[in-house]
């Protein structure tokens, strides 16, 4: 792994400039000596998420696997650059040869385990793919993987909460001005009959390195199937992991646990 002088512990936050516009980013590094000799984590968040609502995760992470983590806002999202127009129908594809390899190329990654959540997840999945031979290790939390009648049941759920005027103020204290493109670019997209046969199936094959799929039991937007799908379909291991009684957030809802999983599962890799 190569790093930039970008990205030192004098550094906390920087920008990442690509051609579709600036991403904003935050890395965590953390005391460990041998940090800089084992492979960064670089997190993708949900599709109303950026780096604020990761809250302490990314830290706590850091400190438990001893590496670098680095979180950074999607275009669109967060601070990073604004959008106007609606996703395209390959968004999740594109993501790996988007953001994320502007990200990977201006701080200077190679190797690199790749962690998201929810939709990040499913980014994970084709980051992993993509990079076969520099991603080190694959972690989905929450991941879909197609689209099921519960995940279509949970956004429809969430467009009903999402008209109460305080859930929409809540979001736009870290969307800002672009909360209704940010609550448009996940609802639309997704209950878009368009988008029903979206898949992560024919990515699959193309994940070598080794895998871990978190996934709650009583996940409102996905069932089980989700990890089984990548456990089905990944050419790498894949260690599933149910969480009994926990939701669409495991890192959450159960941080302990998620975070001592995670930590056990990239402990021998380097």
């Amino acid at each position: 792994m190569t790093i930039s002088a970008t990205l030192d512990a004098a550094a906390t936050d920087l920008w990442v400039d690509s051609a579709a516009g600036r991403i904003f980013v935050r890395s965590w590094i953390p005391d460990a000596v041998a940090a800089g000799e084992r492979a960064p984590i670089l997190l993708l968040h949900e599709s109303l998420g950026c780096i604020e609502q990761w809250r302490d995760f990314p830290a706590v992470l850091s400190r438990a696997t001893g590496r670098t983590v680095v979180a950074y806002d999607r275009r669109g999202f967060g601070r990073s650059d604004r959008l106007t127009s609606a996703p395209a129908p390959s968004f999740v594809e594109d993501e790996a040869t988007d953001g994320f390899a502007a990200v990977r190329e201006q701080l200077g990654i190679e190797r690199f385990v790749v962690l998201g959540h929810s939709v990040g997840g499913s980014m994970a999945v084709h980051c992993a793919a993509r990079f076969a031979q520099e991603c080190q290790a694959l972690v989905t939390m929450a991941a879909v993987t197609f689209v099921e009648a519960r995940t279509l049941a949970g956004i429809r759920q969430a467009k009903a909460w999402f008209a109460d005027a305080a859930q929409r103020e809540r979001l736009r204290r870290y969307h800002g001005e672009r909360s209704d493109w940010v609550l448009s670019a996940w609802i639309d997209t997704w209950l878009d009959p368009g988008f029903a046969s979206w898949s992560l199936q024919p990515a699959l094959p193309a994940v070598r390195s080794p895998a871990l799929a978190i996934h709650g039991s009583d996940d409102e937007f996905g069932s089980e199937q989700h990890p089984q799908l990548i456990g089905q379909h990944a050419a790498g291991p894949v260690e599933q992991a149910l969480l009994p009684g926990v939701g669409h957030v495991p890192h959450r809802e159960q941080p302990r646990q998620v975070l001592e999983r995670i930590a056990r599962f990239l402990q021998p890799i380097g």
